[in-house]
């Protein structure tokens, strides 16, 4: 199937896709700050570049967007045009964040996922609930 928009077009699309700072990660970030944690964004020290890190707990936060990291839980559908792009994407994404994980547990890092379907409204409260218990070590 044609893809409906030229390429120019496409590209500018994709463009305004953010990989930082995106809704769910910034309800992540003001939640944590609320509650007193201090953390560091995006750091370039550690592999994956972890979108939140508690260095007092030695703890890293990865807010994923499901389909773009490949949630199998939301069982998300591929886009339908380009299948043979997106799904190796995706796939590729899927195993570079397992590598990314296994080496920061290596050097001791604990690592949490918050997932974008955790913080959907009905399930938020109790995401947030159990994202500081983890933090705490609770």
């Amino acid at each position: 199937m044609a893809d409906v928009f030229t390429k120019k077009k496409r590209s500018e699309i994709m463009s305004k896709i953010r990989s930082k700072n995106t809704r769910p990660e910034l309800l992540v970030r003001k939640f944590l700050f609320s509650q007193g944690f201090r953390y560091r964004l995006h750091s370039n020290e550690l592999i994956g570049k972890p979108d939140i890190v508690l260095r007092k707990y030695h703890t890293v936060v990865f807010v994923n967007g499901c389909l773009w990291h490949g949630h199998k839980i939301c069982n998300h559908n591929f886009p339908k045009t380009k299948q043979d792009y997106w799904i190796p994407k995706i796939n590729r994404n899927i195993t570079k964040d397992l590598k990314n994980r296994r080496e920061l547990q290596k050097i001791g890092w604990k690592i949490i996922t918050i997932w974008e379907c955790q913080l959907k409204r009905k399930v938020l409260d109790k995401t947030l609930s159990n994202l500081k218990s983890k933090i705490q070590g609770c």
